[in-house]
């Protein structure tokens, strides 16, 4: 098994060798943009937002007590499908009719505001996405803006459900939109590359996980709004990410961005991800041995895709750039040569995936760094994008142990209440059962019956030859 990913034997990881078709702009199949708890459509980025009251054909709202809630005070610096929410009383849901199977995007939207008869910030609930538990004892986030939360998940089904449950100390749940898309066939590949510890192994059939997209930034440049990607997602800056930047330089690319069949495509990342940059340059006789690191947040026990984009925007020839990679401190790719990557075109995109555990930590760490084959007055390392993604767990949930079958008979709070006690009772009684068992094998060594006084003569080791086969 090697440990580390050298050379060309890994350029097939970069998918160069997958055709697909580029496109200026992306038309899903399935593109259900849903304006929840809204009387009228609305616009947002050039996209019409379709209220959940005009009874679409393809989709479905099932919810026997909801109703329609518009914020007491109208702020006009927010889009309008934050001006209303959809209200569950009682556990509910939405059925999209699938007609392009495969690796699906759905985005919750949420907005606590408050109106004369109902404050969303005192809801509480649990949200399931096609079986999926994703989201539990939620309020709707805790920030005072809005919040959109990602999901990406392999659809092979007619129908895709998302269910809304409210717990029962607060008696509600709410949202604001959904959108759901189907995407482009090569946002997620079949095969990444798994992490522990210093080894590197395959991971196989990754495009049919599920993934909750945890940090979505652009290194060096700035936000990149829904209206300037073609997968209308948003990419934040690094700046808050960044932990260790000496001697690095940001850059910025105003030619063209080469992408090429095969390579990272527009819908895996956009122009203005890739035609900004940080990176570390050597501007003398000497290669400076500083990496660039950032620093995630994430939650411990599950494991998460973490995407690092690459585009070389700022090498002034072919050839000349070559750094190491590192993950959670651990050297995942030696000596990267993306001239070899992009068969040899400057400003082409091209993108790498690893899987990795998350630790007690509560961080993924991402660095990367000159190499051994780095060169004096060239560009020594550099970094366009970065995207970690949580992968669900064993119980099949972004947001918790426990099943979808106990989510939606209850709240998870009552459903933990309810087992510890059972837990402790049961090894109480084991614990009894124990203590009973010894007490009886004490009585029954006693020997209350008197012994017969013709016993045969037995050689120990005989005896304990025949005792060992009768076991």
């Amino acid at each position: 098994m090697e440990t580390l990913l050298t050379g060309l034997g890994f350029s097939f990881f970069l998918y160069f060798f997958i055709s697909f078709g580029i496109s200026l702009s992306f038309s899903p199949v399935d593109n259900y943009l849903v304006n929840s708890g809204a009387f009228l459509d609305s616009t947002v980025h050039n996209r019409r937002f379709v209220s959940d009251s005009s009874g679409s054909t393809h989709t479905h709202l099932s919810s026997p007590q909801s109703f329609s809630l518009c914020a007491g005070t109208l702020l006009p610096s927010l889009p309008p499908i934050y001006h209303t929410a959809r209200v569950f009383k009682a556990p509910s849901k939405y059925v999209f009719d699938v007609k392009d199977p495969g690796t699906h995007m759905v985005r919750l939207h949420f907005h606590r505001f408050s109106s004369p008869s109902l404050n969303l910030v005192d809801s509480r609930f649990h949200v399931l996405v096609n079986g999926l538990v994703a989201l539990t004892n939620f309020s709707g986030g805790n920030s005072l803006g809005p919040r959109v939360i990602e999901y990406l998940l392999c659809v092979h089904s007619e129908k895709l459900e998302i269910a809304f449950v409210p717990d029962g100390e607060s008696n509600f749940a709410f949202v604001n939109a959904i959108e759901v898309i189907s995407a482009p066939r090569d946002l997620i590949p079949e095969t990444a590359q798994s992490l522990i510890g210093d080894k590197v192994e395959y991971f196989e059939g990754l495009n049919l996980q599920a993934f909750e997209v945890v940090h979505r930034v652009t290194v060096g440049g700035a936000k990149v709004t829904p209206f300037n990607d073609s997968l209308w997602r948003t990419w934040l800056p690094d700046d808050d990410y960044l932990k260790l930047s000496e001697g690095s330089t940001r850059v910025y690319f105003s030619g063209k961005i080469k992408y090429q069949e095969g390579g990272a495509s527009r819908e895996v990342g956009p122009d203005n991800v890739y035609d900004s940059a940080r990176l570390i340059e050597s501007k003398n006789a000497s290669i400076p041995n500083v990496n660039l690191s950032w620093e995630f947040p994430v939650i411990e026990d599950y494991k998460y895709l973490v995407r690092l984009h690459f585009c070389d925007i700022a090498s002034v020839s072919l050839g000349l750039l070559f750094f190491n990679v590192y993950v959670n401190g651990h050297l995942a790719y030696k000596d990267l040569d993306p001239s070899a990557v992009t068969n040899y075109l400057l400003a082409s995109p091209f993108y790498l995936d690893f899987v990795v555990d998350a630790d007690r930590s509560g961080i993924v760490s991402v660095a990367v760094g000159p190499s051994s084959k780095s060169m004096t007055y060239a560009v020594d390392a550099i970094l366009n994008g970065v995207e970690i993604m949580k992968m669900n767990n064993l119980v099949g949930s972004f947001d918790g142990k426990l099943p979808a079958e106990l989510v939606l008979k209850g709240s998870p709070r009552r459903s933990v209440d309810f087992l510890l006690p059972l837990i402790a009772l049961v090894c109480l009684l084991l614990s009894l059962s124990v203590f009973m068992r010894r007490r009886m094998d004490k009585v029954d060594s006693v020997p209350w019956s008197k012994l017969p006084m013709d016993v045969p003569e037995t050689n120990p080791k005989q005896g304990k030859q025949q005792l060992s086969s009768k076991v």
